[in-house]
């Protein structure tokens, strides 16, 4: 009989990924005792973990939210469902677009104030030169981040007519596949604040981009530029952008992280983090959460981990695999063939791979190994948690 797994969530979770869990897992409402954790926004950084926890599964890109360091010391895998909302984001940024490019918020706006007028019908024919824009085909769109959000906007756009210019010192292989012919693929992303008349950004906050659209980079810009925003709120300096926006060296701020400094700003077009929210994201990104979270549960396999590499040895057929979260150091494989050996197991398949300062590895035996091997394997220095696989 297969152990009977807990599973709490920290916020709503799609039903559509809820319905995917098994017989063999429960919901539970007290985090302490979960062996996994499916998440959204909750902030989780002041948690403390249950013994039992082995999985954290964010619903969405971002893990902010997630204290990684200090889950992968405590042998805790931290799964992200990247791509799973990225049409919903694009479609959103291209709203962004068309709202910086035509006045339509402001039209509406008069439309609203108009509903007692029965002469409505002429006076917009006077009024919609108030609102008068541009069109975008033609024009120039940087895409700063060609991940899974990026890659989709940028052929969106080229679809659409923009002449699109893509930076990304990191494009994978299928993201550079996946994007259309006429995209100019840029390697320094100051040609992208000289010559573009759009700027989106699609990168992760991290120490080198949080702030990156500061001061110095919005001298480099057009004057008129217009910035969007869908990625993460402190990727854009908040100072540095009121002074750009009130000089008009930047037209509009299109941002879906509205905060106090923000919403003082004149010329911004702000929506409360809109971004994912739509029912199909939501669904998408619960499913694929859910489906991480079960492989690594009761197969081992890692997919899609933002704090441990990835590795899938396949469906375990047997309780004769063991998984080891561990420090990347020195002979730390040489330390578990060593016991394995020493016991007079063979190993039938065995497949370890790094990340940074931590590791992981899956080895199936050919006869199951005692609970003492086990504890002995567990004692090694550096090893975060063993899982018996079962």
């Amino acid at each position: 009989m297969k152990k009977q797994r807990k599973i709490a969530c920290l916020n709503a979770i799609s039903q559509k990924g809820l319905d995917l869990l098994t017989d063999n897992y429960s919901i539970t409402d007290n985090a302490d005792e979960a062996h996994g954790i499916l998440v959204r926004s909750a902030k989780m950084h002041d948690l403390q973990f249950g013994k039992g926890l082995r999985c954290i599964a964010r619903a969405g890109a971002g893990v902010n939210n997630i204290p990684l360091d200090r889950c992968a010391e405590e042998g805790i895998v931290v799964f992200n469902t990247p791509g799973a909302n990225a049409n919903a984001v694009k479609e959103n940024v291209l709203a962004g677009l068309l709202l910086a490019a035509r006045d339509i918020k402001g039209g509406m706006e008069w439309c609203d104030s108009q509903k007692d007028n029965d002469n409505v019908g002429k006076d917009m024919e006077k009024a919609k030169k108030n609102f008068a824009g541009h069109e975008i085909f033609g024009k120039k769109l940087g895409v700063i981040g060609l991940g899974a959000v990026g890659a989709e906007v940028a052929n969106a756009a080229e679809a659409l007519g923009m002449d699109v210019f893509g930076y990304d010192p990191f494009i994978s292989v299928k993201s550079a596949w996946g994007l259309r012919r006429n995209i100019r693929h840029i390697d320094n992303v100051e040609e992208i604040y000289k010559e573009c008349d759009y700027i989106t950004v699609h990168v992760p906050a991290l120490d080198n981009t949080i702030g990156m659209i500061n001061r110095d980079a919005i001298a480099m810009m057009k004057d008129g530029v217009v910035i969007l925003n869908f990625a993460r709120d402190l990727l854009v300096n908040d100072d540095d952008m009121a002074e750009a926006l009130a000089s008009g060296k930047v037209a509009k701020y299109v941002t879906d992280f509205p905060n106090a400094k923000v919403n003082k700003m004149v010329n911004v077009i702000a929506t409360p983090h809109l971004g994912a929210s739509t029912e199909e994201a939501e669904d998408n990104c619960a499913e694929a959460a859910v489906q991480e979270m079960m492989d690594y549960l009761e197969n081992g396999n890692i997919r899609n981990s933002v704090n441990f590499p990835m590795v899938d040895m396949g469906k375990c057929e047997n309780a004769q695999r063991i998984a080891l979260l561990h420090q990347n150091v020195p002979n730390m494989i040489g330390q578990i063939t060593a016991i394995l050996s020493g016991k007079g197991l063979n190993i039938a398949n065995m497949l370890n791979k790094s990340r940074g300062k931590y590791a992981y590895t899956l080895v199936d035996l050919e006869e199951a190994a005692d609970e003492a091997t086990l504890d002995q394997l567990r004692n090694i220095s550096g090893v975060a948690r063993l899982r018996h696989i079962q």
